[in-house]
């Protein structure tokens, strides 16, 4: 009897096991399906100048076309978001080297405390500049 004990209760093992691996499975799927789809985006550098009646934020945006910048005030910072596209030259080419990032690029700058109004951005160098106006601390 000892064996069927055995028996039983390695059995008794194995079925929990399965809906232990099970219920973490449906878990994995749950937590995935759950989880906001967000394509990779690479963070460009920038630079933060303060000057007399003015913020100039620069990000660097190689690629970039003026049309697909976006910049957003949200609380403590901007927000820049850009899409750069691979430009591919013509004919055949093989990658020797490829180092520039493409592809969606988002970056949140930090603000000094205060109030900000954002009156313009341009293009310059493959950068695009933007001023904003507000009080700071």
């Amino acid at each position: 009897m000892a064996v069927e004990g055995d028996g039983v209760s390695m059995w008794a093992r194995a079925v929990a096991l399965l809906e232990e691996a099970e219920r973490r499975h449906r878990r994995f799927f749950e937590l995935l399906s759950a989880a906001p789809q967000r394509q990779p985006v690479w963070e460009p550098p920038v630079d933060v100048f303060l000057l007399e009646h003015e913020l100039r934020v620069v990000v660097a945006m190689p690629g970039v076309r003026p049309e697909d910048v976006s910049a957003e005030l949200v609380t403590g910072g901007l927000v820049v978001r850009a899409e750069s596209r691979w430009t591919v030259p013509p004919g055949h080419a093989r990658i020797l080297r490829l180092e520039i990032p493409y592809g969606r690029m988002e970056r949140r700058v930090e603000l000094p405390a205060g109030r900000y109004e954002i009156t313009g951005h341009e293009f310059r160098d493959g950068c695009v500049q933007i001023r904003l106006l507000g009080e700071w601390l």
